[in-house]
């Protein structure tokens, strides 16, 4: 098999969630350089979504959309459908973070982070069932990304209590999925991302020096590291992985022992 074949993603169509910026920008310009036809991007805010559809061209398109209500999923899931009656790839990246004192933390933070970063992936996914399961066969099955994160792999200093939860939530949780959704042709992984420069790890894109001191690579991730990972399990390559999450970090989670350990790169 020729490697376009294992790796390549032409025809295929996608959305990512939180696709304007940061990582899910990252896995966007992955899924363009393998060949998708269409890209879907969400995100609440419009003018980042039209600033990326602009920078990345006419195979972006944007729907605006809040996923912190059911209701937004709903409409995201309903604009979808009334464009297309297929969906090859779902990337679950929208996602939040919140730190507070211990004594201080609010509801309202934990609310928000846990319903984004747990409810959202998984009642989008259910929501676009129906045009996922149209996608999916067995030589060719559908996909659905999960974008976790190393803090739900291991333990910090910082005080983002219910990111770090709900992250090893959603690791759980793309197991349960996968179970479920392999039986109609849909394959379900997740990734972990370590430190990557954006907006949510800001540490990782303002104090590069400071963060690659604690990952054994001893540099921050770049769009390649992040776009390979998702093209592998998205692509055919990835066809026989279900329900696992890989760390994409440098080798912190699995690899970082010595004076590294006192700086956390995950910038939280």
């Amino acid at each position: 098999m020729k490697l376009n074949q294992l790796f390549g993603l032409e025809g295929r169509i996608a959305l990512v969630t939180g696709g304007s910026r940061g990582i899910g920008r990252m896995i966007v310009e992955g899924l363009l350089e393998a060949g998708c036809a269409k890209v879907y991007i969400s995100a609440r805010k419009v003018h980042e979504i039209e600033e990326t559809c602009a920078a990345l061209g006419e195979r972006v398109i944007g729907i605006p959309a809040d996923l912190s209500q059911i209701e937004g999923i709903q409409c995201l899931a309903d604009e979808l459908a009334a464009r297309e009656n297929k969906l090859d790839l779902l990337i679950n990246n929208a996602g939040a973070a919140w730190g507070e004192p211990f004594e201080d933390f609010t509801e309202a933070g934990w609310d928000r982070t846990m319903d984004l970063n747990v409810k959202t992936p998984f009642f989008l996914t259910q929501k676009l069932f129906p045009l996922l399961k149209a996608a999916g066969t067995a030589e060719r099955p559908a996909k659905v990304l999960m974008i976790a994160s190393i803090d739900g792999m291991k333990s910090n200093p910082w005080p983002t209590y219910p990111y770090q939860a709900s992250k090893a939530g959603l690791i759980h949780l793309t197991r349960r999925m996968a179970a479920e959704l392999i039986g109609h042709n849909i394959v379900v992984n997740g990734i972990g991302p370590g430190a990557f420069p954006s907006a949510m790890n800001r540490a990782a894109r303002d104090n590069e020096d400071m963060v690659r001191k604690g990952i054994p690579s001893r540099r921050v991730g770049v769009t390649e590291d992040m776009a390979a990972g998702a093209i592998y399990l998205l692509s055919r390559a990835g066809d026989y992985v279900v329900g696992t999450t890989i760390p994409i970090d440098g080798g912190v989670v699995n690899a970082n022992i010595g004076a590294g350990n006192f700086v956390d790169p995950s910038g939280h």
